[in-house]
């Protein structure tokens, strides 16, 4: 009997970790840069610059990395690091990596490295692809609510 809790406590710890593992809503209070909440690491470690030259998203190493607007940048290469540093205006995903659809629809949601788009050099990440697909449906116009929105939605 005395390690119910103790079972307790493990089981609803597991939970909460396969919760917020995943693609999952943002809390409230939330900082300008989506990372998970166990980490600050932003866009889920994924090189942020490798969306401009390979053309996909490519897993970051903290080997590469940077601090920029109160998250850790994780990159796959030194050049690639460097280039960010230069230029994070640039680089760094819209609405602070957050889901693009969300904040365009006025809150904010995680997002997935594999549901991305580049519009107009700007890089913009969604939640899922599906939400990528809806997104892509009228870009310009997201966006244009999306910067009304942003960074507003933060507060909410």
């Amino acid at each position: 009997m005395r390690n119910i809790p103790v079972m307790l406590f493990a089981a609803v710890t597991f939970a909460t970790l396969m919760l917020v593992s995943g693609p999952s809503p943002a809390l409230a209070g939330k900082d300008p840069v989506f990372t998970s909440t166990l980490s600050d690491v932003a866009i889920r470690g994924t090189d942020p610059v490798a969306y401009f030259r390979e053309g996909k998203p490519v897993k970051g190493s903290a080997e590469f990395s940077h601090s920029y607007d109160g998250a850790t940048w994780h990159f796959s290469s030194a050049a690639n690091r460097d280039a960010f540093i230069a230029e994070p205006e640039r680089y760094a995903p819209q609405y602070g990596g957050y889901c693009a659809w969300a904040v365009s629809n006025g809150y904010t949601a995680s997002t997935v490295p594999e549901a991305w788009s580049i519009h107009e050099g700007r890089l913009y990440l969604n939640y899922s692809l599906s939400v990528r697909e809806t997104w892509s449906r009228d870009i310009p116009g997201n966006i244009k609510q999306g910067d009304a929105n942003w960074p507003g939605v933060l507060d909410r």
